[in-house]
């Protein structure tokens, strides 16, 4: 099992020189139920991280720490240390509204609010005052549908619902709407499991784009998908974190049984 590492060495041959979160020693409870174990990880700039493993063994749990989402859940505790460029993210001082406009998440259904298109992604901005006036916001708003893949679908159609779209449409929508705060970490949930192929394919490419410019973490149970997305996968069991490195070490070389085992689909 991993134990504590410190950013900027090897954690099972993935470098993390570059990390820009880190989990150090993180437990998570419900009530009694133990969720995540004693796990220390770290999220690399410019990549997408893969968390896999067979349901409930504390993928989405692990998840929801990066940005407090634990926080909104009665009975939830987190233990250990997660910081974001070097601060602790669960200090008493920390606004969280301020985490999570850093730290944002798409979840697994697409959730567009029953509002424009626009409005769905002017959202954020306007809260946090990211536009000085409608110009501004006009262009972020355009800027934001361009990188997440949707603007030459919708820009003759702004002032329709974002619940009109199409699924794929929808949750590239989501995905404008979270990076219209201008995040450091984007956090996606089984993105494409509600999701067609075709749909599916697109939010992979754009994936693939997106990280040029942030770090991503991706819960999937689709192995072909982690193995096309992610530069560093983590295999969860059972709450634990069995073994963490380059996507292509964890799919052809898996140090531990157990990983091998669930990635040859001998269980899970």
């Amino acid at each position: 099992m991993d134990t504590f590492t410190p950013a900027g060495t090897i954690l099972n041959g993935a470098s993390v020189q570059d990390a820009l979160m880190s989990a150090r020693a993180v437990n998570v409870f419900y009530a009694t139920k133990h969720a995540v174990k004693n796990v220390s990880l770290d999220i690399a700039r410019h990549q997408v991280l893969a968390l896999i493993g067979p349901s409930g063994c504390g993928k989405s749990s692990f998840l929801r720490c990066l940005n407090r989402m634990n926080d909104t859940i009665q009975g939830a505790r987190v233990e250990g240390l997660i910081t974001l460029d070097g601060q602790d993210i669960y200090e008493a001082r920390q606004d969280v509204a301020q985490l999570r406009a850093r730290v944002g998440i798409v979840f697994q259904k697409p959730t567009p609010f029953p509002q424009s298109i626009y409005a769905n992604v002017a959202y954020g901005p306007r809260i946090h005052g990211l536009a000085k006036d409608r110009g501004s916001m006009d262009e972020l708003v355009q800027t934001s549908l361009e990188r997440a893949g949707l603007w030459e679908e919708v820009k003759d159609r702004l002032s329709q619902t974002g619940t009109s779209l199409s699924g794929g449409q929808q949750q590239r929508l989501c995905i404008a709407r979270t990076i219209a705060v201008n995040p450091e970490v984007i956090l996606m949930d089984e993105p494409t499991s509600a999701l067609d192929p075709i749909a599916s394919a697109k939010i992979e490419d754009l994936i693939d784009v997106l990280r040029t410019n942030y770090a991503i973490v991706i819960v999937t149970h689709n192995m072909q998908q982690a193995a096309r997305v992610s530069q560093r996968t983590a295999y969860f069991h059972m709450g634990d974190l069995v073994e963490v490195g380059t996507t292509n070490m964890m799919f052809t070389n898996p140090q531990q049984k157990l990983t091998e085992d669930y990635i040859s689909g001998r269980f899970g």
